[in-house]
């Protein structure tokens, strides 16, 4: 109950200028189960709340690890950060080598895990804190190779 009080009450983002780079790099280097490979972007300026942008960095980018290192897999488990501009757009694509995802429906429902131990809180906030910035999150299956790859996009003021 109280994981479904924080996600009910995250509080309204407080927007200050920071460096993508900076934030992808931070994030990236909390992760030490797998590599993870930052397909370099250009440099911006994004205006948001640093602290709900790292939740959201840091949860996806521990999702993509979980799924590289799961079941089925015969590659070396794999995490890929990329961004670019589209139009007016900042677009973050997180990458995994991982199986896919199955059922889509419920990925954003809060307490709806596949993950034994899992919460299902991460996506849902996720998702949240996305929405909060005026901005989206979606997660599909990968179109060039096996693996999943989760979505962010958010005006860049």
């Amino acid at each position: 109950m109280e994981a479904y009080s924080r996600l009910a009450r995250l509080p309204p983002p407080n927007k200050r200028p920071f460096s993508v780079r900076e934030w992808i790099n931070r994030a990236m280097r909390l992760e030490q189960r797998v590599p993870v490979k930052v397909l370099d972007g250009p440099d911006l300026t994004l205006h948001a709340d640093a602290d709900q942008m790292d939740q959201l960095l840091i949860n996806l980018v521990r999702n993509a690890a979980d799924a590289a290192l799961g079941e089925g897999g015969n590659e070396q488990p794999l995490v890929e950060l990329q961004w670019h501009l589209k139009v007016d757009q900042f677009v973050l694509a997180v990458r995994d080598n991982g199986a896919g995802v199955g059922e889509t429906g419920n990925l954003f429902v809060p307490f709806f895990t596949t993950k034994p131990g899992g919460s299902g809180i991460g996506l849902a906030l996720c998702r949240q804190i996305a929405e909060a910035h005026e901005g989206l999150l979606a997660l599909r299956n990968r179109a060039d190779k096996r693996g999943a790859e989760a979505i962010v996009q958010l005006p860049l003021s």
